[in-house]
């Protein structure tokens, strides 16, 4: 997530709002990724040119924290790590994109499926995300990312 989080800084979570009202594009949120994420696994391999459009069916029990990019029913594609959800292109000031990493093109359209979301990390070059192992659940979801206590000078709203 850098350049948004560091590597070790900590934030804090709230685990009650989203049973109130669902994720939307652009929140930080941390989640259990599908089991496999930690080494990049598809469900189902995907065709070259073409993000992973569905995860394993079990979940990892490891947290991991990214940006959703992608809702239900999105079309979406990632060209030179810009995303483009249903035919145009997102205006996301926080990513750092790149266009020289193995999933940082990857034209063919996928459609995000019902109940999941597509979760993406901030430097697009260096992330391990939904690119590679698949949309997420959406009651995997533990909560939004809303600030950090740490390290201290990086105390502050995400």
């Amino acid at each position: 997530m850098v350049p948004t989080l560091e590597v070790g800084q900590r934030v804090l979570v709230d685990r009650v709002s989203y049973r109130l009202s669902d994720p939307k594009r652009g929140d930080v949120v941390v989640f259990k990724p599908p089991a496999g994420a930690d080494v990049n696994v598809c469900g189902v391999e995907p065709p070259p040119g073409q993000a992973c459009a569905r995860p394993t069916e079990e979940r990892s029990d490891t947290n991991f924290i990214k940006r959703i990019v992608g809702e239900p029913g999105d079309r979406l594609k990632v060209i030179r790590g810009q995303v483009f959800i249903n035919g145009g292109r997102q205006q996301e000031p926080y990513a750092r994109p790149s266009a020289d990493c193995p999933i940082c093109s990857l034209p063919k359209e996928i459609t995000v499926p019902p109940g999941h979301f597509f979760m993406m990390g901030d430097n697009r070059g260096e992330s391990a995300d939904s690119r590679a192992w698949g949309p997420v659940p959406e009651d995997w979801i533990i909560g939004g990312a809303f600030a950090t206590y740490w390290p201290p000078k990086r105390i502050g709203k995400l």
